[in-house]
């Protein structure tokens, strides 16, 4: 029997043109198409971008604790620009890391594991 771990979640109509609810486990999502004019939910592209910048948060958060580094706080702000002439396609995204608790060298560490995996 295999070990991999499959990872559902299942999209649809929510009744709203340019909207959709997304379902994973017991969890409900409702996001904007991020062409929407007003949206007023998350739009995929930052639900997208809110993925990336939390998995960030808890896979360090998570190494700091099994190998006891003394993280205190950690923010990550992700910030993704997409041009005028390509709008479906994010042309580059930046991450900022902010740690408390930890030095210098630590924080360094702890991002690089991140970048690694």
């Amino acid at each position: 029997m295999s070990q991999d771990k499959i990872e559902r979640v299942t999209s649809s109509s929510s009744g709203v043109v340019g909207r959709a609810q997304s379902i994973a486990r017991s969890a409900r999502l409702l996001l904007d198409s991020s062409s929407r004019p007003q949206p007023d939910a998350l739009t995929n592209s930052e639900a997208f971008l809110a993925g990336i910048s939390s998995c960030g948060v808890t896979l360090i958060e998570m190494h700091a604790q099994e190998t006891g580094i003394p993280l205190t706080r950690i923010d990550v702000t992700i910030e993704g620009v997409r041009m005028a002439a390509e709008p479906t396609r994010f042309a580059r995204m930046t991450m900022t890391f902010e740690l408390a608790g930890v030095s210098a060298t630590q924080a360094a560490e702890l991002v690089e594991t991140y970048r690694g995996r």
